[in-house]
């Protein structure tokens, strides 16, 4: 199958040359687990222009660092173009402002949290077992993160399927629209987590902040695992 990829942000630009763009970390994530996928990306926050969803088998939305509340050009349309992929049944997958952005699009409110930043390893408590988590029977599992919107409500039909106490709605379902979405990042890798944390050292974060945060990473997380999720899903959703 093929997998559109919205790509809506870059990593900071000190990182630009040492690290992939973002729909590459997706790919390597899922094709895996999925023989025969195809991925395409579509650089939809730098001004190319949105797919004909009429030519698209599934959707992807990636991280960014915008906010779905602020006013970029983009950003009207992509919503619009979550609502009608929703319409016509195109499966979607959404992370860290993929997840936000899908969230809001199908009607929940989503904003700045009070919690602040969220950086290092979070494990999230799993709430319900959707088919596409296949196998898994572990009560948790964990994601390195860097996210301080968050999703506030429930869309209509969505079901929450994994939590913290710091998030409330980690993981998403959305029930008869064929979506999924998480606010952790598995596409990242502890290696880009902590390079993505010292860019901000002594702005956004303390230096203490960082090193707890990339400390924490040394405990594997089930990226694996999550890429294996999502192309049960994309698989499921397809038929």
């Amino acid at each position: 199958m093929k997998l559109t990829i919205l790509e809506t942000g870059l990593p900071p630009q000190a990182m630009r040359d040492d690290w992939p763009r973002y729909p590459a970390m997706f790919e390597d994530l899922i094709a895996p687990h999925l023989p025969g996928l195809v991925c395409e990306s579509v650089a939809v926050s730098s001004g190319e222009p949105f797919p004909d969803l009429d030519e698209v088998e599934a959707l992807l939305v990636t991280g960014s660092a915008a906010g779905v509340y602020e006013q970029h050009d983009w950003m009207g349309p992509l919503l619009n173009t979550i609502q009608r992929a929703a319409a016509k049944g195109v499966p979607q997958i959404g992370v860290c402002f993929g997840h936000q952005a899908i969230a809001k699009a199908l009607g929940a409110k989503v904003e700045k949290s009070d919690k602040g930043w969220g950086i290092g390893r979070h494990v999230y408590d799993v709430c319900e077992r959707p088919d596409w988590m296949g196998d898994f029977s572990a009560d948790t599992f964990s994601l390195g993160v860097s996210h301080q919107d968050q999703v506030q409500s429930l869309p209509p039909g969505a079901s929450v399927v994994a939590r913290s106490d710091f998030c409330n709605y980690a993981v998403l379902d959305y029930g008869r629209v064929p979506a999924i979405s998480f606010q952790g990042h598995p596409e990242f890798s502890s290696g880009f987590c902590c390079a993505l944390y010292n860019v901000r050292r002594g702005t956004a974060f303390s230096a203490e902040r960082v090193d707890e945060a990339c400390d924490s990473l040394d405990t594997p997380v089930d990226n694996g695992e999550v890429g294996k999720w999502m192309a049960n899903f994309l698989r499921q959703a397809s038929k």
